[in-house]
């Protein structure tokens, strides 16, 4: 009755024989040096490709906010229909990122019949820069009703297209917007785009007031996004109906060994997981994605890959790509990339860790503290306008984040708690106290530390630590937003960064042209910003913490200082609905009224509709594989008890256990029953049901879990339906 053995035996000759299949796979393929970058229409291909008046055409559209003309489109299209033809390409598609939060894609041909008989090539300005999928089916939060299906993708300049590859197929992809009928925004990267446009403006105003504006075209923010994932063989994901139902698994007794040893993180890395890692490193940089770093992270079959720097618009779709990079290839290896963060309960859960920075156009980072920091500031400035944004919107951030999934991993051992704080570390304290008492007159230095062998460099000590517990860390010159969970899109959480920052720059701004004037003096905006930053420190020191945020006295200290503490994403999501965060959208022109409350609806329904799911799969796994079970070795005790007694010995210790046995089990079906019942239960809206779900039915599906575990524990091995975590864990 028992799968187990079968998908286990399958696993460990997969495991055996993917050499010799990745050997097949790569038969034939080009060195790594050839093929990089060959699957991007970017700038440099453009500027080979285009006629300069069109090249120049599309960097004022860029750049400038020029409107991108008709005849211009029909130039770009045909040059990109003649390069992605040349490279294998039968289809296009407009590739956005609609609120689910993951891509969408419908492909249209290339190919099209010119009515003699023959086939030609086509995409047209209006196909490349227009397009019409069915808007009906996608969330909308009550934007749109299912009869009203029509809405658009517009074709956005700045992100380049690149070309998706299968086995026998190649499709060029067009990163567009996506929108309603009436203009509402249906995706993640609408509003991404007009939160970097009012980051920009707001930046600007700061530049212009320090006289450092000249020369600068426009200010970006960038992100590089650290990815963290699981790798599982595949025959087992697939014996697992909780993991490839839910992506996490709804039952799992601990295995002796897990990563109690801290022996898997940075440790060797697996030689079918590096091939499979390769693998995926190979056809990211055929898509432009600069992807650097590899490694085990701190779970069994837990790694990570990250990619440098980028501008954020091209960093957030490249991180779509990563995701869907390591789904595609992973199972090339006969494994499985699982990207929820928290499919393992009890063991490492998995984020995505945002470094975000602001910078101009001209390579300058606005968050590069330099040597003597207390004499920059400019950098003060900005630092004070995150502390100020952060402080003023935490809950909002919270919000950013929240989803079913990730409120599985929020305040566990390897993640932030729920509670958002800003680390700084010794220098940057140190300074921001002087900063409030007066005038900063000195810069911490961090030295040297000779480690004490003469054939070792000296090396060079940062002036402080850093706090791997701290959900916002400034980490050298940008801050990393380590709340972000695996699967999400960090266009969302990015958004809300980029706006919250630009609203209290502009609030800066304001402070100093009311103090000192539009074109101040250098002395009158130094004494000016001075005292607009001791104030401002004052308010906001509040957010700034540097010890260890998962401590019970930390939990204790930010309710005293007034920091929220918003455990679930049930209590997270009304941050969102509140008068200030409608205002703060509103006014930078990121999200109208109607925009904000679809993704609150939407963020409601997806969080009901995922655990009731998960609770529907955990009541049949439970009824139809652990029940079995749990009743086929009842029977056998019972037999070893009626067999022993017809032999004439004492059974009292194997009586004993059956009658332990049988009642875990009768718990267990009592426990089921109870959940069944309270899954079945109808709430109506989506935030009642949330409510109801995080309240009532998840209660209850701990409970059964910790039954269904114990049970685990207690049947024989070769009776459990299902692999254990020690063969989902450690077989590579």
């Amino acid at each position: 009755m028992s799968t187990s053995p079968t998908s286990v035996q399958r696993a460990v000759s997969a495991a055996s024989d993917w050499e010799s299949n990745a050997q097949k796979q790569r038969a034939g393929k080009q060195p790594i040096e050839e093929i990089f970058g060959i699957d991007v229409f970017g700038w440099k291909t453009m500027h080979e490709r285009l006629p300069k008046s069109v090249y120049k055409a599309l960097q004022r559209v860029v750049h400038e906010g020029d409107v991108l003309h008709p005849s211009i489109a029909d130039v770009v299209a045909s040059a990109m229909k003649d390069w992605a033809a040349e490279r294998g390409a039968t289809h296009y598609t407009h590739w956005f990122q609609p609120m689910t939060g993951l891509t969408a894609e419908k492909h249209d041909g290339l190919i099209v019949p010119n009515g003699d008989g023959q086939v030609v090539l086509r995409l047209s300005g209006e196909e490349l820069s227009q397009g019409e999928p069915d808007a009906s089916s996608f969330p909308s939060g009550g934007l749109r009703a299912t009869f009203e299906a029509r809405g658009y993708t517009a074709w956005d300049v700045s992100s380049p297209a690149f070309i998706v590859r299968g086995q026998n197929h190649a499709t060029l992809c067009i990163p567009t917007v996506f929108v309603s009928w009436n203009g509402e925004a249906l995706d993640h990267k609408t509003p991404l785009l007009r939160s970097i446009d009012a980051l920009n403006t707001q930046a600007m105003r700061i530049l212009k007031l320090f006289g450092t504006d000249k020369g600068v075209g426009h200010i970006q923010a960038t992100m590089g996004t650290e990815q963290e994932y699981f790798l599982i063989d595949r025959n087992m994901y697939f014996a697992r109906p909780d993991l490839s139902t839910c992506e996490r698994t709804l039952f799992g007794a601990m295995p002796p060994k897990h990563q109690q040893l801290d022996d898997h993180y940075f440790g060797s890395i697996p030689p079918r997981v590096l091939a499979c890692m390769a693998e995926v490193e190979d056809e990211l940089y055929r898509l432009g994605v600069p992807v650097k770093t590899r490694h085990n992270e701190v779970a069994p079959g837990q790694y990570e890959i990250a990619p440098v720097f980028e501008e954020m618009n091209i960093a957030c779709d490249h991180q779509m790509l990563v995701m869907e990079a390591l789904k595609r290839v992973s199972a090339r290896f006969g494994l499985r990339a699982i990207l929820h963060e928290k499919p393992f309960a009890g063991v490492n859960g998995s984020g995505k860790h945002c470094n975000w920075a602001i910078a101009t156009d001209t390579g300058v980072n606005l968050l590069d503290p330099q040597d003597e920091t207390h004499t920059n500031l400019q950098f003060l400035t900005f630092l004070t306008g995150v502390i100020r944004a952060v402080h003023l919107n935490g809950d909002l951030m919270r919000a950013s984040i929240a989803s079913a999934a990730n409120d599985h991993r929020l305040g566990a051992n390897e993640a932030p708690p729920a509670i958002i704080s800003i680390f700084l570390g010794d220098m940057l304290t140190d300074i921001i106290e002087q900063l409030e008492k007066g005038t900063p007159s000195r810069t911490l230095k961090g030295g040297a530390l000779d480690v004490g062998a003469t054939t070792l460099p000296q090396i060079k000590r940062d002036s402080g630590d850093r706090n791997r517990t701290s959900p916002m860390a400034f980490t050298g010159n940008r801050f990393e937003f380590r709340a972000v969970g695996s699967s999400a899109s960090v266009a969302w959480p990015c958004t809300v960064i980029n706006t919250i920052v630009a609203d209290s720059l502009g609030h800066i701004a304001d402070e100093i042209e009311a103090a000192a004037g539009k074109d101040p003096t250098p002395a009158k905006l130094e004494t000016a910003v001075k005292k607009i930053l001791k104030g401002m420190v004052k308010d906001h020191k509040a957010v700034v913490f540097n010890g260890d945020n998962y401590t019970p006295e930390w939990h204790a200290e930010a309710e005293r200082r007034g920091l929220v503490n918003l455990r679930s994403s049930v209590e997270a999501y009304p941050a969102l609905a509140s008068r200030q965060s409608g205002s703060l959208f509103k006014k930078h022109k990121v999200l109208s009224k109607a925009e904000l409350e679809s993704r609150i609806e939407v963020m409601y329904e997806k969080y009901a509709m995922q655990c009731e799911i998960e609770a529907q799969q955990m009541v049949l796994i439970a009824r139809q594989m652990i029940l079995p079970g749990a009743y086929e070795h009842q029977r056998r005790l019972a037999e070893t008890v009626g067999a022993t007694q017809g032999a004439g010995v004492d059974a009292g210790g194997v009586f004993s256990e059956l009658e332990d046995f049988v009642e875990l089990v009768n718990r267990f079906r009592e426990k089921l029953d109870e959940l069944d019942r309270a899954a079945g239960t109808d709430q109506g809206e989506a935030h009642a049901s949330a409510a109801y779900l995080r309240g009532t039915v998840l209660p209850l599906m701990d409970d059964l879990r910790a039954i269904g575990d114990e049970l685990e524990i207690r049947v024989a091995s070769e009776l459990w339906p299902m692999p254990s975590y020690r063969e989902l864990l450690m077989l590579r």
